[in-house]
């Protein structure tokens, strides 16, 4: 870790120490034992700002409660992990992460009817009704990740024995989510391009039915699925459920967030949104939208009545278990919304980048793209068996020399050991690291003799 990044580390914890202090004390009085660790604080803060300023110093900590490394991975490397791209926090939500810390920090003003989504301060209720509109939907929902709103639906809809269609690239969470509701997950197979089509999926319906004798209750398809980041068309699929009568789930777990989404205009009758891959917010967190026709179904309260105490939580909704995401990732997910919101326009952009890589790393002699070519996303699926895996196979290290030449040029993220078949995502870097990531992997492959037909 450079010096700067390891003293700023040191900095947010010298001030974590003295904010420390003023939650221990009495309210509004500061002792002599307490102004002289506040002062204390503070000249080790001064020292440390110093130690930033001039690029000098050395590092003082190191570990978080003696064993927790200090994660630097954002500030010391390009890191084009696949699934933690477009879940870097911004700066807002990372400040909401040190003042909503304590786990019950939203719900200090609760008031009845006791209940997340009405929670007006902070400004949780008027959040919900930005996300529904956000993604074109009637009501919305914050959930512990896309999976759980997987789990709502299909609690909701599937019961034990039917049947569920799902695409051949379907996320594991989308089969426990159906086991879970004693459902059956059908599969529509993938065509020779690795899609999912209308076709194939009417094909699909059409068998689940003379097999079963019933029709599937729910149709789950990803727009674009976490294999190859492939384009599924979502749209002409939720019609094709719809001629069957049947509810069409939009698993939008790799664009909400990052792209315009219009769940109306696509014919969904549920939007699934991950917070944490897609929308620039602390894990675990997501969205669930639906429309008006369905919102009473899966946002249904809970009509028990306690046998003995007679106790009911009618306000209380059945498959949000009450309330959902609680603390600092709530309001972490809140204060990136602005950014999220202004972002998803720049979508085309973030596509060009991520071409420009693709089609440079195609020029290393031997490479391929598996994901479908010009690239319509920036998460992308490589090959790499006829160029960086030849090095590979002689090398000392094996395929651990790819990370090595990586890491030691400022880039992580790519599955460590990996040369043969890999996936990346550019999302949110600048064209400035961008060209250095290009000519970084072609500079590796001009070292290892690779060919690289540039220009």
């Amino acid at each position: 870790m450079d010096i700067r990044t390891q003293k700023t580390f040191e900095a947010l914890f010298a001030l974590e120490d003295i904010r420390e202090t003023l939650r221990q004390r009495l309210p509004n009085v500061t002792g002599p034992e307490d102004e002289s660790s506040i002062l204390e604080g503070v000249s080790k803060v001064r020292k440390i700002l110093d130690d930033i300023e001039a690029g000098t110093g050395t590092p003082q900590v190191r570990k978080i409660a003696s064993n927790i490394d200090i994660r630097s991975r954002e500030e010391m490397y390009i890191n084009i992990q696949p699934i933690q791209a477009a879940g870097r926090l911004t700066p807002e939500a990372r400040k909401a992460l040190i003042a909503y810390g304590d786990g019950y920090s939203t719900c200090d003003a609760c008031r009845k009817p006791f209940r997340l989504d009405k929670i007006t301060s902070p400004p949780i209720a008027p959040f919900h009704e930005q996300l529904a509109s956000f993604v074109n939907m009637d009501a919305a929902r914050v959930i512990p990740g896309a999976r759980r709103g997987f789990q709502a639906v299909a609690s909701t809809l599937v019961e034990k024995g039917d049947s569920v269609i799902v695409s051949g690239l379907a996320h594991y969470t989308e089969f426990l989510a159906v086991e879970e509701a004693g459902g059956v997950v059908k599969e529509v197979p993938i065509n020779e391009h690795n899609l999912v089509t209308p076709d194939a999926t009417a094909e699909k319906i059409e068998a689940v039915k003379k097999e079963t004798g019933k029709l599937p209750v729910l149709v789950m398809i990803d727009h674009f699925d976490y294999q190859y980041a492939n384009e599924h068309d979502v749209k002409s699929i939720a019609k094709v459920a719809h001629q069957y009568d049947i509810p069409f789930l939009y698993n939008g777990a790799y664009t909400v967030g990052v792209m315009p989404v219009d769940g109306k205009e696509i014919g969904a009758d549920f939007v699934v949104g991950s917070g944490h891959k897609s929308m620039a917010s602390p894990a675990p967190s997501g969205v669930l939208a639906t429309t008006s026709e369905w919102a009473p179904k899966i946002f249904r309260t809970t009509q028990m009545v306690g046998d003995v105490t007679k106790r009911k939580f009618g306000i209380k909704e059945v498959e949000m278990l009450g309330c959902t995401l609680m603390g600092s990732t709530l309001i972490g997910m809140m204060a990136s919304f602005p950014t999220v919101k202004e972002r998803v326009n720049h979508w085309e952009e973030e596509v060009k980048k991520s071409n420009y890589f693709i089609d440079g790393l195609l020029a290393i002699e031997g490479s391929k793209v598996l994901s479908e070519y010009k690239r319509k996303h920036t998460l992308s699926k490589v090959d790499t068996t006829n160029s960086f895996d030849i090095v590979a196979k002689s090398h000392k290290r094996k395929g651990f020399f790819l990370s090595d030449e990586l890491s030691s040029r400022g880039i992580i993220g790519e599955f460590a050991g990996a040369t043969r078949v890999w996936k990346l995502n550019t999302y949110g870097l600048s064209w400035e690291k961008i060209r250095y990531l290009l000519d970084t992997f072609q500079n590796i492959a001009d070292k290892h003799e690779i060919k690289v037909n540039r220009g």
